[in-house]
């Protein structure tokens, strides 16, 4: 028996080790068939490829407490290259001028409508609302603070032109405000993680989620399947699995950009990952069936995977306590473990391949972001950082989501857009 715990306990120590080692060359063996494949035959971002028709959009902006951002946003979704568009912005029950400022837009601009919602819904019921009185069954979303580029609408539609099996297709965030280090990191975090992640997932297969602050969905589809779940805190992944379970296809867009903000101290971006991992752990608990219904074997990876990483960070977390108790209780009193944080030869291993994902990942993403190569430095803050916030909010979401039960509308929060700094064009776009 003892040698049977020993070599139980020496595998969770390898899976918590080497689980993220092998995730890593995965994603990056992913992300770089998919710019074999697709990325690199399309040519530069900003000269999109000619299509067979140009099927009319419909840009829902949803809002709330966005008076300081919505005029920016708007003048960007106005200025797009596209031949017939409309933009919606919906005031989502905003209690800043967000309404007046809207208003004053519309009477200046005729492609410009606005929805006055009374009371704050959420946002996924201002979505449901724009889409509602959309003209057009193209529907652009982004957020109420986002810029989106002239020539996104052109690289999403042709998805849809191309396949009518397709009911949404995700574009590339960009990340706008660099002046901090949480910034900086975050600029590399969006590449070798989030860009990287879709990439190499729509190589092998299905997406986790696309992206709230930028996709584009076909209203049929929306239609079919409920529109957006409006008790769900991540909407987004929500309504990709939905889509995805009722048999159709989601799709990732790397040169459909978006310019957007994010938090820059570390108590917003604590609350924002803690929404986003209980969100995850919601579509973990609302999906789960689906391991026992051979018809949706698609989203077996996916589940496996989310299961997984779930595992993985409370075996870290256990390991990491089991270390420090190591450090003052008697030899021999809990199980010998190396050190998480300390780099060993194995640490040593997973650190060089961090860097090298995010080199890769730079290097995709530099033929949209100039200057992706300066935050390479800061990238080494990463693990220290990032990885720690994230184990301690999926560790924290799930029995949170479990006490929160079903039912209980997701409303806004205003997030913390971290520092700005004026300036007429997004940051380091890419030529």
């Amino acid at each position: 028996m003892p040698n049977l715990m020993k070599t139980l306990w020496q595998g969770l120590l390898g899976f918590v080790y080497y689980y993220p080692l092998f995730m890593s060359y995965l994603w990056m063996v992913g992300a770089a068939l998919f710019y074999w494949r697709h990325e690199r035959r399309d040519g530069p971002y900003n000269r999109p490829v000619s299509l067979p028709g140009t099927p009319p959009v419909s840009v829902l902006i949803p809002c709330f407490n966005e008076g300081e951002n919505a005029e920016e946003t708007i003048s960007h979704a106005l200025k797009l290259d596209y031949p017939d568009f409309e933009v919606i912005a919906i005031n989502d029950g905003s209690r800043d001028n967000t309404g007046e400022v809207l208003d004053r837009l519309a009477a200046r601009h005729p492609r410009l409508r606005v929805v006055h919602l009374a009371q704050n819904q959420g946002k996924a019921m201002a979505l449901q609302a724009g889409s509602l009185v959309a003209r057009h069954d193209i529907l652009l979303c982004i957020d109420g603070d986002a810029l989106l580029d002239p020539y996104a609408a052109h690289w999403m539609v042709r998805h849809f032109v191309q396949a009518p099996d397709v009911a949404a297709v995700t574009g590339n965030p960009r990340i706008r405000n660099r002046s901090t280090l949480l910034g900086r990191v975050q600029v590399g975090e969006f590449s070798s993680i989030v860009g990287m992640i879709k990439r190499a997932q729509r190589s092998f297969g299905r997406l986790f989620t696309v992206s709230g602050v930028i996709t584009a969905f076909r209203r049929s589809a929306v239609h079919e399947v409920g529109y957006w779940s409006p008790d769900m805190l991540t909407e987004d992944i929500d309504i990709t699995w939905k889509l995805q379970r009722a048999g159709w296809d989601v799709r990732f867009e790397p040169k459909a950009l978006v310019w957007i903000l994010m938090p820059e101290t570390l108590k917003g971006l604590w609350k924002q990952r803690l929404r986003w991992a209980m969100g995850g752990a919601q579509v973990l608990l609302k999906n789960l069936t689906i391991l026992g219904r051979p018809s949706q074997n698609h989203l077996w990876p996916l589940m496996l995977e989310l299961c997984l990483s779930l595992v993985w960070s409370y075996l870290m977390l256990l390991t990491t306590l089991l270390w420090m108790a190591s450090l003052v209780l008697p030899a021999g009193t809990v199980p010998a473990v190396g050190s998480p944080l300390i780099p060993q030869w194995s640490g040593i291993i997973l650190g060089a391949t961090c860097l090298f994902q995010f080199a890769l990942s730079k290097w995709l993403d530099s033929h949209y972001d100039k200057g992706l190569g300066r935050n390479y430095y800061w990238m080494i803050w990463y693990p220290l950082v990032f990885w720690i916030i994230n184990i301690a909010s999926t560790v924290t979401a799930f029995p949170k989501v479990l006490r929160r039960g079903d039912g209980k509308r997701a409303r806004w929060v205003s997030p913390d857009r971290g520092i700005r700094v004026k300036s007429d064009n997004p940051p380091s776009q890419g030529s």
